[in-house]
């Protein structure tokens, strides 16, 4: 039998891995607020799947900013700030269900995968979230907020940056996303990648298949994950 193919997981943090409570958005809005003076710029925006840089800039432009010419690196070590204050005042940050045990699964489960991140936060605010419920250390590499303001470049990011832990190329290995959101589908089909979708963020796990992914469940306590993220029959 042959070895299994290396694989590279890129995991979405909010709704995939985390509930942040929302203290990304009252972080956001506490930054932009201090900018502009708009308090509320964020309202009715759906965060879902949106990067970081591109949440600031909704902000600033509902503020009636430019957000090219008003976003830059204080405003984001400001929000990283508020970032983890909010983290730290709430009770009710949490890992989602099945998480722990498939990362457990996982570590375990072969050399040929390379386990990483593939989110639209901002470096420092992702591990800030991981590091709130003690999964900072899981993740040794991924795609970020700050690679790319596009989410298909950001993911490619990191999966040069997992393919680098072999001296590969990501085209010599096989990349799986995983996350909760028609956006986070796009961008891994985008990249070529196979796309495992949750419903932990309350979008329909129908309406994930619809958008393409090439699995999807209700949430990662489903067993079929660990059988589609390892890539040969779990025992």
């Amino acid at each position: 039998m042959g070895q299994p193919q290396r694989t590279i997981l890129l995991f979405d943090i909010d709704g995939t891995l985390l509930h942040a409570d929302g203290a990304g958005r009252r972080a956001f809005e506490a930054t932009i607020a201090e900018r502009t003076g708009v308090a509320d710029s964020l309202a009715g925006v759906d965060l879902r799947g949106m990067t970081d840089v591109a949440i600031l800039a909704a902000g600033l432009t509902a503020a009636k900013l430019d957000a090219a010419q008003q976003l830059d690196g204080p405003m984001e070590a400001r929000y990283i700030e508020l970032l983890n204050q909010e983290l730290n005042a709430s009770t009710e940050v949490k890992i989602l269900p099945g998480v722990l045990e498939l990362l457990d699964a996982l570590a375990i489960a072969g050399p040929h995968l390379a386990i990483g991140l593939g989110t639209g936060n901002l470096r420092q605010g992702a591990y800030a979230k991981l590091g709130r419920v003690g999964l900072s250390e899981r993740f040794g590499f991924g795609g970020f907020g700050s690679d790319a303001l596009a989410r298909s470049e950001l993911l490619a990011a990191g999966a040069r940056r997992g393919a680098a832990n072999w001296g590969l190329e990501p085209s010599q290995c096989r990349v799986v996303v995983i996350g909760d959101t028609a956006l986070d589908i796009a961008a891994g089909l985008a990249i070529g990648a196979e796309v495992l979708a949750v419903g932990t963020s309350g979008v329909p796990v129908e309406e994930l298949k619809s958008a393409g992914a090439t699995w999807a469940y209700a949430d990662l306590t489903d067993p079929g994950a660990l059988v589609a993220l390892v890539g040969v029959e779990a025992v």
